[in-house]
């Protein structure tokens, strides 16, 4: 779990700790210990810092805040900030497949102590989390053998980080298809066509999918992903992953400027140091004021500019036809890095094909079988009757529904068949439904 030296360092900071009566230990002394690294000086000084004054700085609070304990045969406690720093740096190495915790790990999950006086001293001073991935991306290669009996360190230590950055804010939708967690598409082939081309441009290589909602954007890129993983693209997109951002987590907990900044950038930094990598930003609309503070103007849009226009990172972007007129196509700067695809709802009989190539996957689930009766029926009534929504998505949702029902209504454990007659039944159920649900909103408006 920790290396030895560093294991040793802690048991040593706790015995000196009881020696010299102190209450607490807190980050600070943890701090202090690992600028002993060699690593973790070299990372420092690579940010013009003066390890002596930082070690003074730091020396000087914890003589000031630090308690000292009444009872001197008490035990010498960690704080809670502490603990925390250590069980991060644990979870870090661990989700990267690595299975030794380094002083360098400890700096990184420091960083996540915002309100320590460790983060305020290292900020001060100008260094931030994003320097010290930056330091091992372009460092020196050249370590001191004593402290680094790993030749690789330096490397494994980065992959950990950027192993970190892709777990909390991207999704590897290659790695989701390829764990048969994503389905295969089924039709579309002028649009696959189209975003293919549009990713093979030498600039503004950046599809936008412009659509109403339910007629199958987000399957579109996750059949592409579907399409890379089973090797059934051109060359030039081999090997190519695609990842989803998750705008919501990029945003959460950023409590001062500069937080939300740093976040997109190492996210920025993660896929610019991979070759073949492409963003897919679903709901695109929403990055235009994502993250800008009150009354400013950076915001995700204008921090993903600059490298959308020179085409060091590809992007793939999906909204509806209301949020492309009202919002995005506002932004011209933005807008005009992106090349736009209207996915438009499927016919009728294209929406029997997909639901047809889909199917399996639902009679699997509700261990059911939708003859083709049953299908063409669901299609057909959703596209006359549910005008508020578009197929395929709510023809697909007429089947699940019909499934689900039949399922937790079933006598035995044989496969039921789902018949036109089904459909309609459940269709007539939640019609019903709806209607008594507009009458009461009717009533209360």
């Amino acid at each position: 779990m920790f290396s030895k030296e560093l294991e040793q360092s802690i048991s040593n900071l706790f015995d000196e700790a009881q020696k010299s009566n102190i209450e607490y230990i807190t980050i600070e002394h943890l701090l202090l210990m690992i600028l002993n690294d060699f690593d973790v000086k070299e990372s420092l000084l690579s940010c013009d810092v003066n390890i002596e004054n930082l070690k003074t700085q730091i020396s000087d609070h914890i003589k000031e805040t630090t308690p000292i304990k009444n009872n001197h045969e008490e035990p010498v406690k960690p704080t809670l900030g502490f603990q925390r720093v250590l069980q991060r740096s644990v979870f870090h190495v661990q989700s990267s497949g690595k299975g030794i915790v380094k002083p360098i790990n400890i700096l990184v999950a420091i960083f996540s102590e915002k309100e320590s006086h460790s983060v305020y001293i290292l900020s001060k001073l100008g260094v931030s989390r994003l320097d010290i991935v930056s330091y091992l991306s372009h460092g020196k290669k050249e370590k001191n053998t004593e402290s680094n009996d790993n030749p690789q360190q330096e490397v494994s230590t980065e992959n950990e980080l950027a192993n970190e950055t892709e777990n909390k804010f991207l999704l590897n939708l290659n790695e989701q298809a390829a764990n048969g967690k994503i389905d295969r598409l089924i039709g579309r082939k002028q649009e696959i066509s189209r975003l293919i081309q549009i990713l093979a441009r030498r600039t503004k290589n950046n599809p936008l999918l412009v659509g109403e909602s339910g007629v199958g954007k987000t399957a579109l890129v996750e059949g592409l992903a579907h399409l890379i993983v089973t090797k059934n693209v051109p060359k030039y997109l081999n090997d190519h992953v695609i990842y989803l951002l998750d705008i919501g987590g990029l945003i959460a907990g950023t409590k001062y400027r500069g937080d939300f900044e740093k976040r997109l950038k190492e996210v920025m930094s993660f896929l610019e140091s991979q070759e073949k990598s492409i963003l897919f930003i679903d709901e695109i609309h929403t990055i235009i004021g994502a993250g800008s503070a009150s009354g400013g103007t950076l915001d995700v849009s204008n921090l993903l500019k600059p490298a959308l226009g020179k085409g060091t990172l590809r992007c793939i972007g999906s909204t509806t036809f209301n949020e492309f007129r009202g919002i995005f196509n506002q932004n011209q700067a933005l807008s005009r890095r992106f090349q736009k695809i209207d996915v438009v709802e499927p016919s009728i009989d294209e929406s029997v094909e997909i639901l047809n190539g889909i199917k399996q996957l639902y009679e699997d689930h509700h261990n059911v079988k939708f003859s083709d009766n049953s299908i063409e029926t669901a299609v057909k009534l959703s596209d006359k009757f549910l005008n508020d929504r578009f197929l395929p998505d709510k023809a697909i949702d007429l089947i699940d529904e019909t499934g689900a029902l039949l399922n937790i209504n079933r006598k035995n454990k044989n496969k039921i068949t789902v018949k036109d007659l089904d459909i309609e039944k459940l269709y007539r159920k939640l019609l019903k439904y709806l209607k008594k649900h507009y009458l009461r909103m009717n009533l209360l408006i």
